[in-house]
């Protein structure tokens, strides 16, 4: 299953960024993406998602993409990465969590696949400045088998 889902998020590079959406090939934002891919692999999503702005949960300070994740995936441990992990990254320092991948390479070159604002769909390195915002492992494949 780990393969599908790597595959399954390499059929979305080159959607289009669009906030709140999550349609593969028209648009959908970090978010949606994981979204389309629950859909195409494991049927209905386990939750609604409620609208949401681009500064949704910051001004609480409120971790609702972690508590979501937890809700319906497994973390993982510090150095447990495999391909097809959901990655919850926090874009800068104090603020929350909010931007979301999938690992498609783990090891000497590692890589993801998220949807990224001015960019759509894209499989980007996973470079020292990403890996050091990271601050959550799903175990995706697992959940979604």
């Amino acid at each position: 299953m780990t393969a599908d889902v790597v595959a399954t998020a390499r059929g979305w590079i080159g959607t289009p960024y669009l906030h709140q959406a999550s349609c593969r090939g028209a648009g959908c934002d970090c978010l949606g993406l994981i979204r389309g891919i629950w859909r195409e692999l494991a049927g209905a999503e386990p939750e609604a998602i409620p609208a949401y702005t681009r500064d949704w949960s910051e001004p609480q300070g409120d971790e609702a993409l972690w508590r979501g994740a937890l809700r319906h995936l497994r973390q993982k441990g510090p150095g447990d990465e495999a391909p097809g992990d959901l990655i919850l990254f926090r874009m800068r320092s104090g603020a929350v969590a909010k931007h979301l991948g999938i690992a498609a390479r783990v090891g000497p070159a590692p890589t993801f696949i998220h949807a990224y604002s001015g960019h759509g769909v894209v499989e980007s390195a996973l470079t020292p400045p990403w890996r050091r915002r990271i601050v959550a492992r799903f175990a995706l494949a697992e959940r979604i088998a």
